[in-house]
This record gives C-alpha cells, sequence and structure tokens, in this order.
C-alpha cells in the first residue's frame, strides 16, 4: 500500500471560511473553493494515495474519485490523530495531513515530507504554523497542549511530539494564505493555480474593496 496525503478542507460555507480576509462571505467561500481545488490538483499529481476530509458532510468538489472522509469530532489536534492513526492503521506506511491555505506551495515541498527517517515531518508555515503534518508513527498526546491559530503551534507540536517519544524534522518553509497581505503575494505568485487565479480576478472584478488583488 502506498503513502497517503489526508487533504484537510472546510466546506465552503460562506462566513466560515478565510473570515480573516475581510472579504464578502461569498468572495471568501468561493476563493477558499479555489484554493482546495488547486491543493487537490496539487497532491493527486505526487504519486501517493488521496483522500479528502471535510469538517461536515458537503457535496463540494465532486467527481475526483478518491476517499472522502468526515473528520472526528474535537479539537483540531484530535481530529489529525484520529486521521493519521486510522490511515496507519489501514496499511498506509506513512500519511499526511495537507491543509489548503497555501495553494501555491511547491509539490516537492510535500514529497520531502513523505520520505521515510523520523516519525514525524511537519512543513513550517512564516507565521509559527504549518502547512502539512507527515507520520508514519503516532502518539496520543503528539498534539497535548498545542496552541492552535497561534505563532506557537509549531513549536508546540514539536514538542509534545518529543514528549510522546516520537522523533521529528521540519521540511521547507512556506506561507499561509490567511490576510491581505498574504493574499497580495498569491496574486503575484508565479504558481498560482488555475482555480486561485480565476477566483482573483472575479475578486478584482468587483472591486472588494481595499482587499482586492488582480494577480500578476
Amino acid at each position: 500500500m502506498r503513502p497517503v496525503m489526508i487533504v484537510f478542507a472546510k466546506a465552503p460555507v460562506p462566513g466560515r471560511v478565510k473570515t480573516r480576509l475581510r472579504l464578502a462571505p461569498e468572495a471568501a467561500a468561493a476563493l477558499h473553493s479555489a484554493f482546495v481545488l488547486d491543493t487537490l490538483e496539487t497532491v493527486q499529481t505526487l504519486g501517493f494515495d488521496v483522500e479528502l476530509h471535510n469538517d461536515i458532510s458537503t457535496s463540494a468538489w465532486p467527481g475526483w474519485g478518491f476517499p472522502r472522509r468526515v473528520q472526528h469530532e474535537g479539537d483540531l489536534g484530535l481530529k489529525m490523530l484520529k486521521a493519521l492513526t486510522e490511515a496507519l492503521v489501514r496499511g498506509h506506511p506513512r500519511a499526511a495531513i495537507v491543509g489548503s491555505d497555501s495553494p501555491d506551495l511547491p509539490p516537492e515541498y510535500l514529497t520531502r515530507l513523505m520520505a521515510p527517517g523520523t516519525d514525524v515531518a511537519l512543513g513550517p508555515t512564516e507565521d509559527g504554523g504549518y502547512y502539512a503534518i507527515a507520520a508514519s508513527r503516532v502518539g496520543e498526546r503528539m498534539f497535548s497542549a498545542v496552541r492552535w491559530s497561534t505563532a506557537h503551534a509549531l513549536d508546540d507540536t514539536v514538542e509534545a511530539c518529543r514528549r510522546a517519544g516520537l522523533s521529528t524534522r521540519l521540511g521547507d518553509r512556506w506561507y499561509d494564505v490567511d490576510d491581505a497581505e498574504a493574499l497580495e503575494r498569491l496574486a503575484r505568485s508565479p504558481r498560482l493555480g488555475q482555480r486561485s487565479r480565476a477566483a482573483l480576478e472575479s475578486l478584482a472584478a468587483v472591486r472588494f474593496g481595499p482587499t482586492a488583488v488582480k494577480p500578476a
């Protein structure tokens, strides 16, 4: 059985996604949906199995042909622990969880996280979080006391893994698109995906205030 990449993605419900971008709820949901599609496009090219895990049942993003699951209840740490554990129990030698907030992430960054050598590998983001976590072994307390959605999330996870007896390493650093500045950066990215480009062009066309951007 091959390693598996699990894309974690919230359902594109207006008012529940990309709220920090200060866009109209419908526009934020459309942008989020485009980010997920570009992320799925990236991971399906890497030669691993792929799954899509949503926070709630949703009919969004149909037609990909790989397994879809609803995330477990609980905080993000419990959701990820359950997803990783179940993937490894099913026989995948390594499992990764990938977020959708970095739609222009270079695919080789994910490939390197999947390489063996440590129990856990994390892809750090510039804001102190991480865009992906890969594991070949897990521990019940590997996400204990992690301060999610803060600049401490990565360091807390590394320390929790250490306490759980898991070896770790860090991969290549990238950025999350969580604010207007990062959205401007994405618009200038030479790696901007087709769906994200179209969503950003739509934003620019309707001129959503100071956060409106036009892709390069």
